[in-house]
């Protein structure tokens, strides 16, 4: 897991700056993703190659069907998922911690006896440091959820059109210098299709994380708007009527 400690420092700084559907999801990441993936697919994995056997003697014939059979390994192929699902969100806390940095020197400029009393106030975090998602940021944390969704749908599919999701025990190959349709045999296949589907059931409950956090945002803006509306026609209709009296 050592590998994951840089990737897993900087999500655990995202925490602080997400709803709370951000940190299920970041807990999903963590356990089921992360954590799995260090601790047992290596175990599981560690023959993939080795233990692909073909019926025949030919040198190379093995290593040319295993390539076309897994042009990439699962290994491999999630971890690159767990990375790319994961940059959006790494992007987006690099934009709230520059916001956070430049608001503390705000405070800071406004807290000096003798600093400018023009300044803005600042609005996207308070004295701790905790970001209040809203304006440009709600902007920056609704298009990073756009992009892990669709990263995380196009990992899937892809997923399903290099291997499926079932790990057949024997494959067929004609492929040179394959003297002939050859077939190859991979080890624990049932083993493999366990984790693969549990893999692919985490994926699609981190995608749905995501629809629910977007549309949960969305909801929410659109309320804060009516009910700014409500109140701004309330207040108009209100000093209408004083003026009219």
């Amino acid at each position: 897991m050592g590998d994951w400690g840089i990737l897993s420092t900087l999500l655990e700084q995202v925490q602080s700056q997400s709803t709370v559907i951000g940190k299920i999801w970041m807990s999903v990441l963590f356990l089921f993703r992360i954590m799995v993936l260090g601790a047992g697919a290596e175990s599981v994995w560690g023959d993939e190659q080795s233990d692909f056997i073909c019926n025949t003697q030919q040198p190379g014939c093995e290593n040319v069907c295993y390539d076309h059979t897994f042009p990439i390994s699962h290994i491999r192929f999630w971890v690159l998922q767990i990375l790319f699902v994961s940059t959006p969100t790494l992007i987006y806390l690099g934009h709230a911690m520059q916001v956070v940095q430049h608001e503390k020197k705000l405070r800071e400029a406004l807290a000096s006896p003798d600093g400018p009393r023009k300044l803005k106030q600042p609005k996207y975090s308070d004295e701790k440091g905790h970001v209040k998602i809203k304006g440009n940021l709600l902007g920056s944390y609704l298009t990073q959820l756009i992009f892990k969704i669709i990263i995380e749908a196009g990992f899937i599919v892809g997923q399903y059109y290099l291997y499926g999701f079932v790990m057949v025990p024997m494959f067929a190959c004609q492929r040179k210098p394959c003297p002939f349709t050859v077939e190859c045999y991979m080890s624990r296949p049932t083993e493999k299709t366990i984790f693969i589907i549990f893999m692919l059931v985490v994926a699609c409950v981190s995608l749905l994380l995501n629809v629910i956090e977007l549309f949960y945002l969305m909801a929410t803006r659109c309320k804060s708007k009516l009910t700014a509306s409500s109140f701004l026609n309330g207040l108009s209709a209100q000093n209408l009527f004083l003026y009219e009296n």
